[in-house]
């Protein structure tokens, strides 16, 4: 079913069984488009490793991981160099996922990783919004002479979906040519993120939503281990409490993005990825 994923590690109480779960993991470690400092294929692994350091059960949300039905996959096995071709790769694994009824949830890798997974997902969803947690805006309509790149891919899921699909949280990066684009086509938000995601999500109702958290949203106090760090970010308590409001949301896919171990020593970024995920998981899969 899925020869072209490897099983390297699991996160926290995941099991391997994905016929029964609500939610499956799937790591997608891109590394290509990377402007800064690489390491980003690490970013799976590392979230793995230290979603061991987290217990199974949330104080947050009273519940338990062992209880619930979700899987990890592992991870795709990524020609990297051959961008189309991992973009190909992350599109027919979401798609196929998507098909069986399934919750998708990437492991990234950099940002390039959400255009396939959301290309998969509107064919599954034709009203999808999406929800976008980053630092930058990422709507440049090419970086360094190149199109499909962590730095243009809003811009890309921008002109798939059409405009105000995408609300765009706690941006605080951008240069002129993105401001412009983002005032016509997507529901911009910059700098904080608690009460603009309570409007959206109010706005948004029941129509199915796509989250991709960039988790240099938070500032590199909390998560240092990114490519693009960026000062003046939210605090790791605000992230989580805006993870909490996501009950109540049509939730059909997210990834979280963008963890670079590599510049991390203390696992700070792949740490708090980890618990991200595992109360994204408890909301979702219960």
């Amino acid at each position: 079913m899925f020869a072209e994923i490897v099983r390297d590690g699991a996160f926290l109480a995941a099991g391997d069984e994905w016929a029964q779960a609500r939610v499956v993991l799937v790591g997608a470690g891109l590394d290509s488009t990377v402007s800064f400092r690489p390491g980003t294929r690490d970013g799976p692994r590392a979230v793995r490793y230290f979603s061991q350091c987290l217990e199974e059960h949330s104080l947050a949300l009273k519940r338990d991981l062992r209880a619930l039905p979700f899987c990890d996959l592992g991870d795709i096995v990524l020609p990297h160099g051959d961008v189309a071709g991992a973009l190909s790769l992350i599109e027919n694994v979401t798609a196929r996922l998507l098909a069986r009824g399934k919750i998708p949830g990437l492991i990234g890798g950099e940002h390039l990783i959400t255009l396939p997974a959301i290309n998969a997902a509107r064919h599954f969803y034709p009203e999808l919004a999406v929800f976008h947690f980053d630092a930058h805006a990422d709507l440049r309509d090419e970086y360094r002479g190149v199109r499909f790149s962590h730095a243009t891919v809003m811009r890309r899921v921008a002109e798939i979906l059409g405009p105000g699909r995408i609300y765009q949280f706690g941006i605080r990066s951008a240069d002129g040519e993105e401001i412009f684009y983002a005032r016509e086509m997507t529901r911009f938000y910059p700098f904080r993120v608690a009460e603009s995601f309570k409007r959206a999500k109010e706005e948004i109702g029941a129509r199915p939503v796509y989250v991709t958290l960039d988790i240099d949203v938070v500032d590199p106090a909390y998560a240092p281990g990114v490519g693009t760090p960026e000062p003046g970010g939210i605090s790791a308590a605000e992230l989580l409490d805006t993870v909490y409001r996501f009950a109540g949301l049509n939730v059909v896919g997210f990834d979280l993005v963008e963890v670079n171990p590599t510049y991390d020593p203390a696992g700070l970024a792949p740490l708090l990825a980890a618990k991200v995920i595992r109360e994204l998981v408890m909301i979702l899969a219960g």
